[in-house]
């Protein structure tokens, strides 16, 4: 059994977010699938299974199985029609455990078909500010995450948070963003997941379908380009219609493997 490592949002090797890619020909259990993704360390490892409409698709880190993934869904498609498992006219069908999941090539760039996750009022946690070291300006919830705006881009690049303090907190992630200061970007963000077994996730596609309508209610446009300052930095194109959220990006290839212990 073939396994790869893509690296998504980006078209540059060892940039971006790092996503493992198993297809499978027979159906594996849960524990099998969640004990390759521990072996391969990345933020998300994806699972596909063909069926007749399409693709199932599943999400483990190497701790837990995730509703819903932005990047492991990119770097999915690109094997697709890289390996020729589908045509590149093809669109990708993935049933996921967030429903039904597009994918359609736009030229060189993928574009993601996903579910908006909106913000809503919430109360702060108890010292945030303190976890993060740095001042928030506001505090909002979605279904999967919290989401802190700082004053800056220079803030949100700076973040040294907490780690353990930041793992207790009843959250998939944190996700810390602001306008961006630099050229050409509409806002910046980083995440934050140590409950998931991830500190600091590279380029989180899923953050995005809530910091997409978040930043387009503040800047008032419905199409936007992102950056995810992390340490390896990736880019995303975000379009909210409706509620739907359309994220576009790139992705590589930097191996395959074989899975001997299949």
């Amino acid at each position: 059994m073939k396994i790869y490592q893509v690296d998504a949002f980006t078209d540059t090797p060892f940039t971006g977010n790092p996503a493992g890619v198993c297809v499978l020909s027979d159906p594996r259990d849960d524990a099998w699938m969640q004990k390759v993704a521990r072996e391969m360390n990345l933020s998300e490892t994806a699972f596909l299974k063909e069926r007749a409409d399409g693709y199932s698709l599943r999400w483990f880190t190497p701790a837990v199985e995730v509703e819903l993934c932005g990047h492991a869904t990119l770097a999915a498609a690109h094997i697709l029609w890289e390996t020729g498992l589908l045509a590149r006219h093809q669109p990708a069908r993935f049933h996921t455990l967030s429903g039904l999941l597009t994918a359609e090539l736009r030229g060189e760039a993928i574009e993601l078909d996903f579910p908006a996750t909106p913000d809503e009022p919430a109360e702060a946690p108890a010292g945030l500010a303190d976890i993060l070291g740095a001042k928030v300006v506001n505090f909002r919830s979605s279904r999967f995450d919290h989401l802190v705006e700082l004053e800056s881009e220079a803030a949100v690049r700076g973040l040294r948070p907490d780690f353990t303090r930041l793992k207790s907190l009843p959250v998939r992630g944190l996700m810390v963003t602001s306008r961006a200061a630099s050229p050409g970007f509409d806002f910046v963000s980083r995440f934050f997941g140590p409950a998931v077994g991830i500190d600091e996730d590279p380029v989180t596609g899923s953050a995005h379908c809530c910091l997409g309508p978040y930043w387009s209610r503040r800047l008032g446009k419905n199409e936007m380009l992102a950056y995810q300052a992390s340490a390896r930095g990736g880019t995303v194109g975000v379009a909210v219609k409706g509620d739907r959220v359309r994220l576009r990006g790139r992705a590589v290839t930097v191996m395959v493997a074989d899975l001997m212990a299949a």
